[in-house]
């Protein structure tokens, strides 16, 4: 297991795809009633995030997609080559 590791708890999902979790966990990770929460899916696993904690990964992320987009190109290779 990974150095992480804090703790394993389990909850129900219930008929509507709704999960509680539990106090501890919510304590760990400062999860409060109103937080907003990013749900990460994997092959293997799903992870949930407070968008607090994310929002400068996803604007770093963001930004370098939408860079790459409009720079990467032929011409942009063209006239940076030299440089």
């Amino acid at each position: 297991m990974s150095r992480d590791f804090l703790e394993i708890k389990t909850a129900k999902i219930t008929s509507k795809g709704q999960i509680a979790i539990p106090k501890e966990i919510r304590n760990l990770e400062d999860f409060r009633e109103g937080t907003k929460i990013a749900i990460i899916a994997y092959r293997d696993h799903v992870e949930l995030r407070s968008l607090r904690k994310m929002k400068r990964r996803f604007t770093a992320l963001a930004s370098e997609k939408i860079l790459a987009r409009d720079w990467l190109s032929k011409e942009e290779d063209e006239a940076w080559k030299d440089l």
